[in-house]
């Protein structure tokens, strides 16, 4: 397992080592041991979840609030995704790790994309917060076209980030 540390603080990406052969392909996806080895953080998952999206979908940005805070290990299974400034793909199989204090999103590249990710706490409706995609304070690209992007109505409501209500 290789850790790449990014140019934001705490947020990270993983290149699993992966075993190759006629046959395919086997990787160890997460093994709590080895993430805390390589990364000095011990981090323990309780949910799973999985979003299937088509070209051009963008979600986010999407937070838990304390006490409900939640680190994420995110990866995409199916097609390719754009998320805070790397490309994540079925075939480079890079994953994010997302700590805590941090909204999160990402945008559809291929026509269609399957993503899966851990989180170290449970869903809280009343802990849900957000953040506007296209707050010029952010300023994100998003490498898709935004007047063409299928984003929730949920997510066209969501307020600038001076405006958030961040609980961390």
């Amino acid at each position: 397992m290789e850790i790449t540390k990014t140019p934001i603080e705490g947020l990270l990406i993983i290149n699993p080592k992966i075993l190759r052969d006629e046959r395919g392909y086997f990787y160890e996806s997460f093994n709590k041991n080895t993430f805390f080895n390589a990364t000095g953080i011990e981090t323990n998952f309780v949910q799973d979840n999985q979003a299937r999206s088509v070209k051009n979908v963008l979600r986010g940005l999407h937070y838990q609030n304390s006490p409900a805070a939640q680190t994420k290990l995110l990866r995409v299974i199916e097609g390719s995704i754009w998320d805070d400034g790397i490309e994540l793909t079925a075939d480079n199989k890079l994953q994010f790790y997302i700590p805590k204090g941090f909204a999160h999103g990402y945008a559809v590249l291929s026509d269609t994309a399957e993503v899966f990710y851990k989180c170290d706490d449970f869903y809280s409706r009343e802990c849900e917060g957000g953040v506007s995609y296209s707050d010029p304070a952010i300023n994100i690209d998003w490498k898709i076209d935004l007047s063409a992007a299928i984003v929730s109505e949920k997510d066209l409501k969501q307020p600038l980030l001076a405006n958030a209500n961040i609980r961390f």
